[in-house]
């Protein structure tokens, strides 16, 4: 299972942003996938999930802003990230997880592979 995050950038604040995470080795339609971010200097936290059926969940810190979605014809992940902030610098991470579904989808401890990450920094 291979991830490749891409879309990551300097962007000012209030500004949009989308991150791909294209998926190989993997049928992503089947499985559950989740967006994470790390801030330098601190622990790497949970942004958002999507199970099988296309169902997601948000952390607080980006819910109304942002929207995990997922092309399975393409078998690439997304994230539209609204009305950045500064807070929201940090390298984004797509990870994924042989489940359908996760009742904890929001806890990195679920997934077995992840991508590299992509910069996202917001001033």
């Amino acid at each position: 299972v291979q991830l490749v995050e891409s879309g990551g950038g300097s962007v000012h604040a209030g500004d949009t942003l989308r991150l791909s995470c294209t998926v190989s080795g993997y049928s992503a339609s089947s499985h559950q996938q989740g967006w994470f971010r790390q801030a330098l200097g601190k622990e790497r936290e949970a942004v958002a999930d999507i199970d099988y059926h296309g169902v997601t969940k948000y952390a607080d810190s980006v819910k109304g802003r942002s929207t995990i979605s997922r092309d399975n014809a393409k078998n690439t992940l997304y994230l539209q990230m609204n009305n950045l902030k500064p807070e929201d610098t940090g390298m984004y991470y797509c990870a994924a997880s042989y489940a359908a579904s996760l009742d904890n989808g929001l806890d990195q401890r679920e997934y077995g592979f992840w991508g590299q990450g992509t910069q996202v920094t917001v001033s």
